[in-house]
């Protein structure tokens, strides 16, 4: 290969023969299971990196069903995000872990945006006739089990487009050198885009999270439950922006951070 061609075709490890194509992602029919959940603040301003700061004490235990996404096939994933309020002070959502079982979207969401990925075993189904149930495994260990009422009251659907389409998504990515420091170390923010919501309920819902020592889901522990959403959608997974370098000259992360 000549240098030029490197170049044209470096998107993706490994290079010959990618593990995802290029972004964007489409995503159709995909389903949203999130318990809401209030948790110590303590914890939160642990793990949620500066500029960003915690909002409420909320985290939004998730549960996500895609049976069709371009690129990506068909896989389940389950995590926490974390509501947040950024530099600007907005509201938004800090994605502190996510476990997942398919290998395209793991490297893509690491690599291009710096989701926090692990391959793990999360399902998300109807459990006999009237409970939406969703559960994650590490190994042979169960670490979260999350159940709702089936499709228990109707949400505005505008409401729920308007969530999942307005709020800055916020990411810690880093990309280690070869010797092992650190040689992207960003603040991503993403949107999705183009969503169309094609269904929305809320119910009664329960959360269980158990301690493990490479799936640390219950160290964000849940305090009390305060709301459940299910939610399925189609949308758009696009390209996402650089918000904050940490690896910038310290008078640059100052600045930043004091605005």
């Amino acid at each position: 290969m000549t240098a030029d061609e490197i170049r044209k075709n470096a998107f993706a490890m490994p290079v010959h023969n990618p593990a995802y194509p290029r972004p964007p992602f489409r995503f159709l029919n995909r389903e949203y299971f999130i318990i809401s959940y209030e948790t110590d603040l303590d914890a939160l301003r642990a793990v949620v990196p500066e500029p960003l700061t915690v909002d409420t004490g909320l985290v939004h235990y998730e549960f996500i069903r895609m049976p069709d996404s371009s690129g990506f096939g068909d896989y389940t994933e389950s995590g926490q995000v974390i509501s947040v309020i950024d530099e600007e002070g907005r509201k938004a959502s800090y994605t502190h872990a996510m476990y997942l079982d398919d290998e395209g979207p793991i490297a893509g969401g690491r690599e291009i945006w710096g989701f926090p990925k692990k391959l793990a075993t999360p399902r998300l189904s109807v459990d006999g006739k009237d409970t939406l149930l969703g559960v994650l495994d590490y190994g042979t260990q169960r670490i979260a089990t999350g159940s709702m009422g089936y499709k228990y009251r109707p949400l505005d659907l505008e409401d729920e487009r308007r969530k999942l389409a307005d709020t800055p998504n916020y990411l810690l990515k880093v990309i280690p050198h070869v010797d092992g420091s650190a040689r992207i170390c960003e603040l991503v923010r993403f949107f999705l885009r183009d969503v169309t919501v094609l269904g929305a309920w809320e119910g009664p819902a329960a959360l269980e999270l158990h301690a493990h020592a490479l799936a640390p889901v219950a160290a964000l522990p849940v305090k009390k439950v305060v709301g459940a959403r299910h939610v399925v959608a189609n949308l758009t997974l696009d390209i996402g922006e650089v918000a904050y370098d940490y690896l910038a000259p310290a008078e640059e992360l100052k600045l930043a951070v004091n605005q």
